[in-house]
């Protein structure tokens, strides 16, 4: 790794703890360390220190943080579109130094036409690779909608660290908000609180096994956008809930069949004498008590004084 990409990391780590913190005293200092830095094509890919300075951009309300970061993305678009344009600016010259007459010059003239072929396939092959500085912006000028991709965003990217094949967490997060926003039709209130409870679980650590599946295919937007909290709960809280509710219907059951089994009793329903009674004092002291009776057979309740 090079000083300059060391620099960069160490830069972002500064910029990725204010976004996170959402304090941004020391951004303009920040940025002014990325200005000065000889940054290559090479250092944006492998840094993507566009992504982090773009996300900082969004997220700053100062004025000269979002002019100085706009200035440096767009010094690094400028070199993106120049490297990348390279290969077919080379292809007029090389056509023009193939003149002649004859085989020669006919050979000639192909060899020339399959380097630029050649050329052409592999600088596409190198613009498919290329990360885009900065990201597209989002189809959507609601300042609401913005922040809750940006909050979405920050949830999926993590730690920074995004799985083999995994997809880029911005336009995930943009098209989960999507997706959320097409069911409420609006910002509402309900629209809000979906998109917090997907943050919340997005980002919660004991729960990683989410953001991986997202971010991998394992679940589309349109499905995310829907899931309960039960759904969306880690395997832990899953099997922490199952007991609950085992215990609980347990603990139902063992109430419902308390009390004094009998087969003097006949059931009017079944007519079976396998019966549940309870005796509870219901009137006053000198009255009798209540019988309250329960087949255990079909269910049936009644009962007699």
């Amino acid at each position: 790794m090079s000083n300059t990409e060391e620099d960069v990391l160490k830069v972002m780590k500064k910029l990725d703890k204010m976004i996170s913190t959402e304090s941004f005293d020391d951004a303009m200092d920040a940025l002014k360390q990325l200005q000065a830095l000889p940054i290559t094509l090479h250092v944006l890919n492998k840094t993507r220190v566009g992504m982090t300075v773009n996300s900082l951009r969004k997220s700053s309300a100062d004025e000269q943080v979002s002019a100085l970061a706009k200035t440096l993305i767009k010094g690094w678009k400028k070199l993106l579109s120049s490297t990348t344009g390279g290969g077919e600016a080379k292809k007029p010259a090389k056509e023009a130094s193939s003149g002649g007459g004859g085989g020669e010059a006919g050979a000639s003239s192909k060899d020339v036409q399959m380097a630029a072929e050649q050329e052409e396939s592999k600088a596409a092959e190198k613009e498919d690779s290329v990360a885009r500085f900065p990201p597209a912006a989002p189809p959507t000028g609601d300042a609401v909608r913005l922040k809750c991709r940006e909050m979405l965003y920050n949830a999926l990217r993590g730690d920074g660290n995004v799985p083999d094949g995994g997809g880029d967490p911005e336009t995930l997060a943009e098209h989960l908000e999507a997706a959320i926003f097409m069911e409420f039709k609006g910002t509402t209130p309900k629209y809000k609180n979906r998109v917090r409870s997907r943050m919340a679980n997005l980002k919660d650590q004991k729960n990683v096994n989410l953001r991986l599946n997202y971010l991998t295919g394992g679940l589309t937007p349109e499905r995310l956008a829907k899931m309960t909290p039960e759904e969306m709960a880690s395997d832990e809280m899953k099997a922490l809930r199952d007991k609950l509710t085992k215990e609980s219907i347990d603990d139902a059951q063992l109430s419902s069949v308390q009390g004094t089994h009998t087969d003097l009793l006949k059931c009017g329903r079944c007519g079976k004498r396998n019966v549940t009674y309870n005796q509870i004092q219901t009137r006053s002291a000198d009255e009798p008590m209540t019988t309250f009776c329960m087949c255990n057979e079909c269910g049936h309740r009644w009962k007699f004084c």
